[in-house]
């Protein structure tokens, strides 16, 4: 899925492209050209083609899980390793845990009631703080 190498495949050392050539018009351009980089130029097949399934799915874990066969766990690494392969820093992730039926009756009961708001329902429902 690459476009061209950026590294010598013998030696490592970056690459310099000497010519370009146009297939409809047949014209060659020739030099000493330093390729454009980009930061996805870094990133495996692998990793190209979970960020195409990502944006495809929106960024909903429910839809990869069921597209790609994957747990969540799984996905989450690979889109950990992404950004980190992009340069980025992992953020820390929060401690969730799913409330338990008698404690999701609890919310809706509280919410029933009018004890916590409708956004505060959510985050809890969610098992945020």
């Amino acid at each position: 899925m690459k476009n061209f190498l950026s590294k010598c495949p013998v030696c490592g050392s970056e690459l310099t492209v000497t010519r370009l050539h146009c297939s409809k018009c047949d014209t060659t351009i020739e030099g000493h050209f330093h390729p454009t980089s980009s930061p996805f130029d870094q990133l495996s097949n692998e990793q190209i083609q979970f960020l195409l399934n990502y944006i495809r799915c929106e960024g909903r874990f429910n839809r990869l899980e069921e597209e790609l066969n994957l747990s969540y766990p799984t996905l989450r690494n690979r889109l950990n390793d992404l950004i980190l392969a992009l340069g980025f820093e992992v953020g820390k992730e929060e401690e969730v845990t799913k409330p338990t039926p008698e404690e999701r009756a609890a919310i809706l009961e509280d919410l029933n009631q009018g004890r916590i708001s409708f956004e505060q329902a959510q985050k809890r429902l969610r098992g945020e703080r």
